[in-house]
Protein backbone atom coordinates (compact mmCIF):
# COMPACT_ATOMS: atom_id res chain seq x y z
CA UNK A 1 0.00 0.00 0.00
CA UNK A 2 2.94 2.18 -0.95
CA UNK A 3 1.72 5.65 -0.91
CA UNK A 4 -1.54 5.26 1.18
CA UNK A 5 -1.67 7.23 4.34
CA UNK A 6 -2.91 6.52 7.40
CA UNK A 7 -5.76 9.26 7.68
CA UNK A 8 -6.93 7.52 4.17
CA UNK A 9 -6.63 4.02 5.95
CA UNK A 10 -8.92 5.81 8.48
CA UNK A 11 -11.48 7.14 6.49
CA UNK A 12 -11.88 3.71 4.66
CA UNK A 13 -12.35 1.59 7.82
CA UNK A 14 -14.92 4.62 9.19
CA UNK A 15 -16.80 4.38 5.46
CA UNK A 16 -16.84 0.89 6.06
CA UNK A 17 -18.56 0.83 9.27
CA UNK A 18 -20.74 3.54 9.48
CA UNK A 19 -22.09 3.71 5.41
CA UNK A 20 -22.10 7.22 5.05
CA UNK A 21 -19.29 9.84 4.40
CA UNK A 22 -21.30 11.98 7.19
CA UNK A 23 -20.95 9.78 9.24
CA UNK A 24 -17.27 9.01 9.30
CA UNK A 25 -16.75 13.03 8.70
CA UNK A 26 -18.37 13.90 12.10
CA UNK A 27 -16.27 10.89 14.03
CA UNK A 28 -13.56 11.41 12.12
CA UNK A 29 -13.63 15.67 12.87
CA UNK A 30 -13.28 16.20 9.09
CA UNK A 31 -15.32 17.86 6.59
CA UNK A 32 -17.10 16.06 4.14
CA UNK A 33 -15.56 16.87 1.14
CA UNK A 34 -12.07 16.10 2.88
CA UNK A 35 -13.47 12.28 3.95
CA UNK A 36 -14.38 12.00 0.18
CA UNK A 37 -11.41 13.33 -1.11
CA UNK A 38 -9.15 10.54 1.09
CA UNK A 39 -11.47 8.02 0.37
CA UNK A 40 -10.97 9.07 -3.52
CA UNK A 41 -7.28 9.10 -3.27
CA UNK A 42 -7.41 5.86 -2.07
CA UNK A 43 -9.44 4.11 -4.17
CA UNK A 44 -7.32 5.95 -7.33
CA UNK A 45 -3.91 4.64 -5.67
CA UNK A 46 -5.39 0.67 -5.37
CA UNK A 47 -7.18 1.37 -9.20
CA UNK A 48 -10.57 -0.36 -7.75
CA UNK A 49 -13.70 0.55 -6.50
CA UNK A 50 -13.73 -0.09 -2.43
CA UNK A 51 -17.36 1.00 -2.16
CA UNK A 52 -20.89 0.36 -4.11
CA UNK A 53 -22.52 3.82 -4.21
CA UNK A 54 -26.77 3.76 -3.94
CA UNK A 55 -29.32 5.97 -2.62
CA UNK A 56 -26.57 8.54 -0.77
CA UNK A 57 -25.06 5.27 1.10
CA UNK A 58 -21.46 3.86 0.57
CA UNK A 59 -21.98 -0.23 0.31
CA UNK A 60 -18.29 -1.63 0.84
CA UNK A 61 -18.37 -4.35 -1.85
CA UNK A 62 -16.09 -7.61 -2.30
CA UNK A 63 -12.75 -5.97 -2.67
CA UNK A 64 -13.72 -3.54 0.40
CA UNK A 65 -14.09 -6.53 2.18
CA UNK A 66 -11.26 -8.09 1.61
CA UNK A 67 -9.08 -5.32 2.32
CA UNK A 68 -10.67 -4.07 5.76
CA UNK A 69 -8.95 -6.51 8.15
CA UNK A 70 -5.74 -6.02 7.26
CA UNK A 71 -6.54 -1.87 7.15
CA UNK A 72 -7.86 -2.92 10.91
CA UNK A 73 -4.83 -4.23 11.51
CA UNK A 74 -2.66 -1.68 10.72
CA UNK A 75 -4.35 0.94 12.19
CA UNK A 76 -4.33 -1.20 15.83
CA UNK A 77 -0.38 -1.18 15.27
CA UNK A 78 -0.27 2.25 14.11
CA UNK A 79 -2.04 3.49 17.35
CA UNK A 80 0.47 1.20 19.59
CA UNK A 81 3.18 3.02 17.93
CA UNK A 82 1.75 6.06 18.28
CA UNK A 83 0.11 6.16 21.54
CA UNK A 84 1.28 8.22 24.51
CA UNK A 85 3.19 5.51 26.99
CA UNK A 86 2.09 5.79 31.39
CA UNK A 87 4.80 8.06 33.22
CA UNK A 88 5.74 4.36 34.40
CA UNK A 89 6.67 3.30 30.98
CA UNK A 90 6.59 -0.80 32.06
CA UNK A 91 2.99 0.19 32.45
CA UNK A 92 0.20 -0.94 29.99
CA UNK A 93 -1.73 1.43 28.33
CA UNK A 94 -3.83 2.27 25.16
CA UNK A 95 -7.73 1.56 24.80
CA UNK A 96 -10.21 -1.16 24.52
CA UNK A 97 -13.47 -1.11 23.14
CA UNK A 98 -15.39 -4.07 24.47
CA UNK A 99 -18.97 -5.27 23.85
CA UNK A 100 -21.20 -7.32 26.47
CA UNK A 101 -24.51 -8.68 26.20
CA UNK A 102 -26.85 -7.96 28.85
CA UNK A 103 -26.36 -9.86 31.64
CA UNK A 104 -22.81 -9.73 31.53
CA UNK A 105 -22.56 -5.78 30.86
CA UNK A 106 -25.16 -5.13 33.69
CA UNK A 107 -24.39 -8.08 36.09
CA UNK A 108 -20.57 -9.30 36.03
CA UNK A 109 -18.92 -5.83 34.41
CA UNK A 110 -17.03 -6.70 37.86
CA UNK A 111 -15.82 -10.02 36.93
CA UNK A 112 -15.21 -8.86 33.84
CA UNK A 113 -12.70 -6.06 34.36
CA UNK A 114 -12.68 -5.34 38.12
CA UNK A 115 -9.03 -6.62 38.58
CA UNK A 116 -8.18 -5.82 35.03
CA UNK A 117 -9.02 -1.97 35.23
CA UNK A 118 -7.23 -2.22 38.84
CA UNK A 119 -4.42 -3.46 37.59
CA UNK A 120 -3.94 -1.13 34.58
CA UNK A 121 -5.28 1.97 35.26
CA UNK A 122 -3.65 3.70 32.28
CA UNK A 123 -6.39 1.32 29.56
CA UNK A 124 -9.07 3.53 28.39
CA UNK A 125 -12.50 1.04 28.36
CA UNK A 126 -15.43 1.87 25.90
CA UNK A 127 -17.91 -0.72 26.86
CA UNK A 128 -21.38 -1.43 24.60
CA UNK A 129 -24.02 -3.17 25.82
CA UNK A 130 -26.42 -4.46 23.37
CA UNK A 131 -28.09 -7.97 23.01
CA UNK A 132 -26.37 -11.45 21.78
CA UNK A 133 -27.08 -10.72 18.13
CA UNK A 134 -26.29 -7.00 18.39
CA UNK A 135 -23.00 -7.34 19.93
CA UNK A 136 -21.50 -9.70 18.01
CA UNK A 137 -22.33 -8.25 14.21
CA UNK A 138 -20.48 -5.09 15.78
CA UNK A 139 -17.62 -7.18 16.65
CA UNK A 140 -17.55 -8.37 12.99
CA UNK A 141 -18.02 -5.14 12.02
CA UNK A 142 -14.39 -4.25 13.56
CA UNK A 143 -16.35 -1.42 15.88
CA UNK A 144 -15.45 -4.10 19.02
CA UNK A 145 -12.60 -5.71 19.60
CA UNK A 146 -13.32 -8.57 21.84
CA UNK A 147 -16.88 -9.97 23.20
CA UNK A 148 -18.60 -11.10 26.30
CA UNK A 149 -22.07 -13.00 25.51
CA UNK A 150 -24.42 -15.47 27.03
CA UNK A 151 -25.48 -16.58 23.30
CA UNK A 152 -23.11 -19.33 21.07
CA UNK A 153 -20.93 -17.75 18.65
CA UNK A 154 -21.46 -19.40 15.25
CA UNK A 155 -19.77 -16.91 12.54
CA UNK A 156 -16.65 -18.29 11.14
CA UNK A 157 -15.22 -15.23 11.36
CA UNK A 158 -15.28 -15.69 14.64
CA UNK A 159 -14.01 -17.91 17.69
CA UNK A 160 -15.18 -18.29 21.12
CA UNK A 161 -13.26 -19.39 24.66
CA UNK A 162 -15.84 -20.53 27.56
CA UNK A 163 -15.27 -18.12 29.80
CA UNK A 164 -17.84 -18.93 32.59
CA UNK A 165 -21.33 -20.91 33.55
CA UNK A 166 -24.17 -19.22 33.70
CA UNK A 167 -27.73 -20.03 34.50
CA UNK A 168 -31.36 -18.67 34.12
CA UNK A 169 -34.28 -19.29 36.90
CA UNK A 170 -37.77 -19.13 36.33
CA UNK A 171 -39.48 -16.22 38.41
CA UNK A 172 -42.79 -15.34 39.86
CA UNK A 173 -44.17 -12.88 41.50
CA UNK A 174 -44.72 -13.45 45.35
CA UNK A 175 -48.29 -14.40 45.30
CA UNK A 176 -48.59 -16.36 42.57
CA UNK A 177 -50.52 -19.45 42.92
CA UNK A 178 -47.26 -21.45 41.77
CA UNK A 179 -45.03 -19.67 44.42
CA UNK A 180 -47.27 -21.58 47.42
CA UNK A 181 -46.75 -25.04 46.00
CA UNK A 182 -43.30 -27.25 47.11
CA UNK A 183 -43.36 -29.82 44.08
CA UNK A 184 -44.13 -28.54 40.50
CA UNK A 185 -44.44 -30.59 37.45
CA UNK A 186 -44.25 -29.54 33.64
CA UNK A 187 -48.02 -29.95 33.96
CA UNK A 188 -48.73 -27.25 36.12
CA UNK A 189 -47.49 -24.54 33.74
CA UNK A 190 -50.17 -24.91 31.43
CA UNK A 191 -51.86 -21.36 30.50
CA UNK A 192 -49.38 -19.91 32.20
CA UNK A 193 -48.00 -15.97 30.84
CA UNK A 194 -44.66 -15.84 30.11
CA UNK A 195 -42.86 -12.24 29.74
CA UNK A 196 -39.76 -12.55 27.23
CA UNK A 197 -37.01 -10.53 25.91
CA UNK A 198 -36.83 -9.96 22.44
CA UNK A 199 -35.43 -11.72 19.54
CA UNK A 200 -32.01 -11.13 19.34
CA UNK A 201 -31.57 -12.33 22.88
CA UNK A 202 -29.73 -15.26 24.13
CA UNK A 203 -32.54 -15.36 27.38
CA UNK A 204 -34.78 -15.46 24.79
CA UNK A 205 -33.36 -18.41 22.28
CA UNK A 206 -33.10 -20.62 25.60
CA UNK A 207 -36.68 -19.48 27.16
CA UNK A 208 -38.10 -20.69 23.72
CA UNK A 209 -36.65 -23.81 23.95
CA UNK A 210 -37.59 -24.44 27.55
CA UNK A 211 -41.30 -23.07 26.59
CA UNK A 212 -41.35 -25.84 23.76
CA UNK A 213 -41.07 -28.18 26.92
CA UNK A 214 -44.24 -26.74 28.81
CA UNK A 215 -47.83 -27.66 27.76
CA UNK A 216 -49.93 -24.75 26.19
CA UNK A 217 -47.08 -22.27 27.04
CA UNK A 218 -47.93 -18.62 25.99
CA UNK A 219 -46.10 -15.47 25.50
CA UNK A 220 -48.14 -12.18 26.77
CA UNK A 221 -45.64 -9.73 27.16
CA UNK A 222 -42.26 -9.25 25.01
CA UNK A 223 -39.70 -6.69 27.00
CA UNK A 224 -36.27 -5.37 26.15
CA UNK A 225 -34.11 -5.43 29.58
CA UNK A 226 -34.09 -7.36 32.10
CA UNK A 227 -34.65 -4.41 34.87
CA UNK A 228 -38.23 -4.15 32.70
CA UNK A 229 -39.11 -7.98 32.76
CA UNK A 230 -38.07 -8.17 36.67
CA UNK A 231 -40.71 -5.19 37.56
CA UNK A 232 -43.11 -6.87 35.05
CA UNK A 233 -42.83 -10.23 37.30
CA UNK A 234 -43.11 -8.24 40.73
CA UNK A 235 -46.20 -6.41 39.67
CA UNK A 236 -47.59 -10.23 38.34
CA UNK A 237 -47.86 -9.62 35.56
CA UNK A 238 -46.62 -13.39 34.36
CA UNK A 239 -43.70 -15.81 34.54
CA UNK A 240 -40.16 -14.99 33.13
CA UNK A 241 -37.10 -16.84 32.53
CA UNK A 242 -34.03 -14.53 33.88
CA UNK A 243 -30.14 -15.04 35.25
CA UNK A 244 -30.10 -16.13 38.81
CA UNK A 245 -27.05 -13.28 38.82
CA UNK A 246 -29.91 -10.38 38.36
CA UNK A 247 -32.85 -11.75 40.44
CA UNK A 248 -30.71 -12.84 43.72
CA UNK A 249 -31.43 -9.10 45.36
CA UNK A 250 -34.69 -9.92 44.37
CA UNK A 251 -35.14 -12.90 45.28
CA UNK A 252 -33.62 -12.14 49.18
CA UNK A 253 -35.85 -9.36 49.76
CA UNK A 254 -39.32 -11.42 49.01
CA UNK A 255 -40.07 -9.30 45.88
CA UNK A 256 -39.15 -12.27 43.50
CA UNK A 257 -40.41 -16.42 43.77
CA UNK A 258 -38.08 -19.22 42.46
CA UNK A 259 -40.34 -22.07 41.14
CA UNK A 260 -38.53 -25.01 41.05
CA UNK A 261 -37.77 -26.78 37.59
CA UNK A 262 -35.70 -29.47 37.51
CA UNK A 263 -37.20 -30.68 34.50
CA UNK A 264 -35.68 -27.61 32.39
CA UNK A 265 -32.26 -27.77 31.71
CA UNK A 266 -31.46 -23.81 32.02
CA UNK A 267 -27.79 -23.61 32.13
CA UNK A 268 -25.81 -21.70 29.78
CA UNK A 269 -22.13 -20.51 28.93
CA UNK A 270 -20.67 -17.09 28.83
CA UNK A 271 -18.47 -16.80 25.71
CA UNK A 272 -15.75 -14.69 25.19
CA UNK A 273 -15.18 -14.04 21.50
CA UNK A 274 -12.57 -12.24 19.08
CA UNK A 275 -12.09 -11.84 15.83
CA UNK A 276 -10.70 -14.87 13.66
CA UNK A 277 -6.91 -13.96 12.51
CA UNK A 278 -6.86 -10.64 13.41
CA UNK A 279 -4.09 -8.78 14.99
CA UNK A 280 -4.49 -9.02 18.56
CA UNK A 281 -3.02 -5.87 20.61
CA UNK A 282 -0.85 -5.88 23.57
CA UNK A 283 -3.53 -4.47 25.89
CA UNK A 284 -5.77 -6.98 24.31
CA UNK A 285 -3.48 -10.14 24.55
CA UNK A 286 -3.57 -8.67 28.12
CA UNK A 287 -7.21 -8.90 28.74
CA UNK A 288 -7.48 -12.02 27.40
CA UNK A 289 -4.73 -13.56 29.60
CA UNK A 290 -6.35 -11.76 32.75
CA UNK A 291 -9.90 -13.37 32.22
CA UNK A 292 -7.85 -16.74 31.88
CA UNK A 293 -6.45 -16.59 34.76
CA UNK A 294 -9.05 -15.34 36.84
CA UNK A 295 -11.51 -17.66 35.05
CA UNK A 296 -9.52 -20.55 36.32
CA UNK A 297 -9.60 -19.50 39.78
CA UNK A 298 -13.13 -20.26 40.10
CA UNK A 299 -16.69 -20.58 38.24
CA UNK A 300 -14.86 -21.70 35.25
CA UNK A 301 -16.78 -22.92 32.46
CA UNK A 302 -14.71 -26.14 31.13
CA UNK A 303 -12.43 -25.38 28.39
CA UNK A 304 -13.12 -25.38 25.19
CA UNK A 305 -13.48 -23.51 22.27
CA UNK A 306 -15.91 -22.30 19.32
CA UNK A 307 -14.54 -22.29 16.01
CA UNK A 308 -17.14 -21.05 13.50
CA UNK A 309 -19.46 -23.11 15.00
CA UNK A 310 -18.19 -25.91 15.28
CA UNK A 311 -17.80 -26.87 19.20
CA UNK A 312 -14.82 -28.87 20.95
CA UNK A 313 -17.55 -30.42 23.07
CA UNK A 314 -21.06 -30.68 23.48
CA UNK A 315 -22.80 -27.72 25.79
CA UNK A 316 -26.01 -26.87 27.24
CA UNK A 317 -25.73 -23.39 25.44
CA UNK A 318 -28.15 -20.33 24.28
CA UNK A 319 -27.98 -18.64 21.29
CA UNK A 320 -29.22 -15.20 19.89
CA UNK A 321 -25.34 -9.09 21.69
CA UNK A 322 -25.69 -8.73 22.09
CA UNK A 323 -28.89 -8.48 24.90
CA UNK A 324 -30.29 -4.72 24.20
Amino acid sequence: MIGISPRQLEVFAAVAELGTVRAAAERLHLTQPAVSMALAQMESRLEERLFDRARRRLHINERGRALLPRVQEALVRLREIDRPRPSDRTALGGALRIGASNTVGNYRIGDLLGGFVARHPSVTIDLAIGNTETILERLLDFALDVACVEGAVTHPGLQATAWREDRLVVCAGPDHPLARRRRLRAADFSGQQWILREPGSATRSLAERALARLPDARASIELPQTEAIKQAVIAGLGLAFLPAVAVADSVALGRIALLATPFLDLHRTLWLATGRDRYQSEVLGALLADLGTVAAAGERAPARRTDGGRAAASRARSSGPHER
